[in-house]
């Protein structure tokens, strides 16, 4: 009876108004897109990986798992979108200049251009894309990457949520001596070898909206993935929602482990 009063006193006090700022704009879709990282070509890199990107409005949790990178060095990531790219990961045909090598230049007509910084701390911007000392370092040639809270545009949700965003992992070792070195300079920052900007791995994130998914799936708690613990990574089948430390790891073994049985 207590909360019927009390909802009672306060419906005369909702306007219209009121009650959009309670409700929210409705625009932005909740969902899901996760994909396989797997190598770019010409690019001399035998890694793996698998991805995550939970969205709820225009707010992402992030992860992903990657391994058979160059150890010890620091390895740029970041989310991929061009409205005017193919929106899928390159080819051997994305080799322009010959070179036997693909550029992040010459993949951007097949992923498009840097939307998201998939940096360890502050800016997630564009602005951040050469950021090397705010990215994953791969200890042991495995990066396990998780950040929640990330904002973003609503065109880049939408995006995400249409399958059509890539997440690449940059940096290769052309010459297997362990470093970012060589002669040839990134075509990003002159300053840097091209060993240190080249794409090594590729994922096209396929999504799935919650309203498409099936009962039983996703669980979100409160909806909300404000404050959501890293780790929290949907896979299993589909879409169960694991919790936890570590999942980065979880993921490929789960990941391997369905393949195989």
């Amino acid at each position: 009876m207590k909360a019927r009063t009390r909802a009672a006193l306060a419906a005369p006090a909702l306007s219209l108004a009121g009650l959009l700022a309670v409700t929210g704009p409705a625009a932005a879709a909740d969902g899901t897109a996760s994909g396989d990282l797997t190598p770019v070509p010409l690019n001399g890199v035998d890694g793996s990986g698998d991805a995550m990107v939970w969205v709820e409005g225009t707010t992402l949790t992030v992860e992903f798992a990657a391994s058979g990178l160059l150890a010890g060095s620091p390895h740029a990531a970041h989310l991929h979108f061009g409205p005017d790219a193919a929106n899928q990961c390159p080819t051997e045909a994305d080799d322009a200049d010959g070179s036997g090598t693909i550029t992040t230049s010459e993949g951007v007509p097949s992923y498009g251009s840097v939307q998201l910084s998939l940096t360890t701390s502050g800016d997630t911007s564009g602005d951040s894309a050469l950021a090397v000392d705010r990215f994953d370092t791969a200890e042991g040639g495995s990066i396990d990457y998780q950040r929640g809270e990330i904002e973003v545009s609503e065109d880049l949700a939408d995006n995400i949520l249409a399958g059509d965003v890539a997440l690449v992992v940059h940096g290769v070792d052309y010459d297997g001596s362990g470093a970012y070195d060589g002669d040839t300079e990134s075509d990003l920052d002159p300053s840097l070898p091209a060993e240190a900007t080249d794409p090594a791995l590729c994922g096209i994130l396929d999504a799935a909206q919650m309203d498409e998914m099936p009962a039983g799936g996703v669980q979100t708690g409160t909806g909300s993935t404000a404050g959501a613990e890293p780790g929290a990574l949907i896979t299993a089948g589909g879409v169960a929602l694991l919790a936890g430390a570590g999942v980065g790891a979880g993921l490929l073994a789960r990941r391997r482990g369905t393949q195989e049985s």
